[in-house]
């Protein structure tokens, strides 16, 4: 058995690709049930974001686990598989705890040092709990996961700063207007990265924010909150007319704004200009919208574009993070080892035990004949030879678990033993 993770990402794949294979909230207790009942998986967490989808599983077989994971993907997305099979990344074990702990330290996000994405693993090893689609295995893993990644924000300075896509969003946006004080802003959307935006835009001083959403009660409670007013979609038109900006942060998984909808929009703002900042996945906007006269359009490659020249000083604790994971790795793969030590050891003694046992039936006419002196000999010299045989074995497993020895002689012995 193995731990497997398997996904793409902001990095390894275009926007339209990755958008296409992320997992709605609403999608995933399918999308758990369908892996779950996967003929090679027996656990499964799903971790789908605007940033990266990822499926950890515990797998009888790497190469099986892999197989049912791509399947799913191209079933959910619609796409054939070598349409995305060059994106994926597939890494398994310790390899497949250490991308988890970056991620969750906030190592592999758009905005690095992000503190969503521990959030976002937490929620991920919640719901698939509740899907009933995790065990001890990947428990052990995500509980793990997210030590690391408030260990890494605690030690170090990671977090400090732009710590979300949301809150990169608005210093992009405030970059291109020349400031938001005083600007008047219109949110779609009434989620996380909604409330996260509209925080980010009260900040950086915003006089006006409307929120439009397709559930109305939500709309309305999220401009409660912030103190702005909720709108109808079908409002979405007239606000246009008169906003500075327009951010949309929804998780709609086909457009909510095609580019007809724009016609006659600047006549309507008498020519003043438009700023749209869409860090929806899969995109709210079409990008076509791009191509209009007076409209400035940014997505999330915009961003990812705008943080690296942005986040100088933040880089510099990459390095101290990546040091945090690495120990972290190493006391997984030490924690988990010794775990796995125990059973085997057990294993290995009831095995001689029934073996004693089978010999001991066998000739059991022979030993009738001996009293009981003799036979407690005989057994004192079974066992004896029983116990040494496997006091060594079992010494340098328990000497080397947590190490690449102890997994190697641990495999050995389920070879050789058959366990």
């Amino acid at each position: 058995m193995s731990i497997v993770a398997i996904g793409c990402n902001h990095r390894s794949t275009p926007l339209a690709v990755l958008e296409c294979l992320t997992v709605a909230p609403e999608d995933l207790p399918k999308a758990l049930s369908d892996l779950g009942s996967a003929e090679h998986l027996s656990e499964v967490v799903v971790l789908s974001t605007c940033n990266r989808i990822e499926i950890y599983a515990y797998a009888e077989r790497f190469h099986g686990g892999y197989q049912d994971i791509r399947e799913f993907l191209s079933r959910h997305s619609g796409l054939p598989p070598e349409a995305f099979a060059d994106h994926l990344y597939a890494l398994h074990d310790a390899e497949a705890a250490r991308h988890l702990f970056s991620v969750a330290a906030g190592l592999d996000s758009v905005v690095v040092g992000e503190h969503e994405i521990l959030g976002q693993v937490r929620s991920a090893w919640e719901q698939a709990g509740t899907a009933g689609t995790v065990g001890g295995a990947l428990g052990q893993l995500f509980r793990h996961a997210i030590e690391t990644g408030k260990r890494a924000r605690t030690e170090t300075s990671i977090g400090r700063g732009i710590a979300s896509v949301s809150q990169a969003a608005v210093a992009l946006v405030t970059d291109t207007l020349d400031g938001l004080s005083g600007r008047s802003v219109l949110v779609l959307g009434a989620g996380e990265m909604a409330e996260g935006t509209i925080r980010a835009l009260a900040s950086a001083g915003v006089s006006d924010v409307f929120v439009a959403n397709r559930t109305w009660d939500n709309a309305v409670e999220l401009a409660a909150a912030c103190g702005g007013t909720a709108i109808p979609l079908d409002g979405l038109n007239e606000a246009l007319a008169s906003v500075d900006l327009l951010a949309t942060t929804t998780g709609a998984q086909t457009l909510i704004l095609e580019s007809g909808d724009f016609d006659g929009l600047m006549n309507r703002r008498g020519g003043r200009p438009l700023v749209i900042v869409d860090i929806a996945v899969p995109r709210d906007v079409d990008p076509k919208v791009a191509d209009l006269d007076g409209i400035t359009l940014l997505d999330m490659d915009d961003i990812g574009a705008f943080v690296d020249h942005a986040m100088a000083s933040r880089v510099r604790e990459v390095g101290d993070v990546k040091a945090i994971v690495a120990d972290e790795v190493e006391r997984y793969r030490s924690n988990t080892s010794a775990r796995e030590v125990a059973p085997l050891i057990a294993a290995l003694r009831r095995q001689a035990d029934q073996i004693s046992e089978r010999e001991r039936e066998r000739f059991a006419a022979q030993l009738a004949t001996l009293d009981a002196d003799q036979q407690a000999m005989v057994e004192a010299l079974v066992q004896g030879v029983v116990n040494k045989l496997l006091h060594e074995p079992t010494v340098r497993l328990k000497d080397a678990a947590g190490h690449a020895r102890g997994d190697r002689l641990a495999e050995s012995l389920r070879d050789l033993f058959d366990l």
